[in-house]
């Protein structure tokens, strides 16, 4: 697969059959996920796979159970039943319909992976230049396999329980930044719909255009999901 191909069809995969996934596609996945950019070569980034063990049973029920807290909270945070989300067929009410679904069944992916970062300094926006490079390798390893995942924060409600069962050691330098289920989709990758270059590449100067910053011929786009007001 062309690398660029990859990248524009790498979507948000929330869906999945129940096929496991084998070690030898785990090990590359895997492996793609280290070989990203590292600053000073620290190589924070730490990753805990899921599967079917005694832990990973127990964490998964954790996960499913934060997954549904914190969906819920942002339903209402944002509104989702309100508005065009009254529309059964509006944009709003099919995204609310996919996220029930996959918060129900979560906890049933083949494989759910846990993120996590050494903190080398005081933890920012900047410092996640750390580990979310291995996070994105990681999904376009996956993708060139045919499988998808999502980066969620399942983990947060749940963090202090996913830490104390899964052996993790008691320190405030060590941080879980993302859950990431992976598996063979249930429907199909991409293409990737975004808004359009011309709202979001600007040139020697904010907000000023680049004239040659024009999509592909026969792009899709989307506006700017909820909350409304972001820019």
């Amino acid at each position: 697969m062309d690398l660029i191909d990859g990248i524009a069809t790498t979507r948000a995969i929330r869906r999945y059959r129940p096929d496991p996934i084998p070690e030898e596609d785990l090990a590359e996945i895997l492996f793609a996920a280290t070989r990203a950019p590292s600053g000073s070569n620290r190589q924070g980034f730490r990753f805990i796979v899921l599967r079917d063990g005694p832990r990973a049973v127990q964490a998964r029920e954790l996960l499913g159970q934060g997954a549904r807290k914190m969906w819920e909270e942002k339903r209402q945070r944002d509104g989702y039943d309100a508005g065009s989300g009254a529309e059964v067929s509006s944009p709003k009410a099919r995204m609310a319909r996919t996220m029930e679904h996959f918060t129900e069944h979560f906890h049933e992916a083949p494989v759910i992976i846990l993120a996590a970062l050494w903190c080398h300094r005081r933890s920012s926006v900047a410092l996640g230049g750390a580990v979310w490079p291995a996070v994105q390798n990681l999904l376009l390893a996956a993708r060139g396999l045919g499988y998808g995942g999502v980066i969620t924060g399942w983990q947060e409600p749940c963090e202090a329980e996913l830490r104390a069962i899964l052996g993790m050691p008691d320190d405030p330098k060590l941080e879980l930044v993302a859950t990431i289920p992976l598996g063979r989709p249930l429907g199909h990758h991409g293409p990737v719909r975004r808004r359009p270059m011309a709202e979001l590449i600007y040139e020697d100067g904010w907000e000023v255009p680049a004239a040659w910053a024009v999509d592909p011929d026969g792009t899709r786009f989307t506006s700017a999901g909820p909350p409304a007001g972001t820019r």
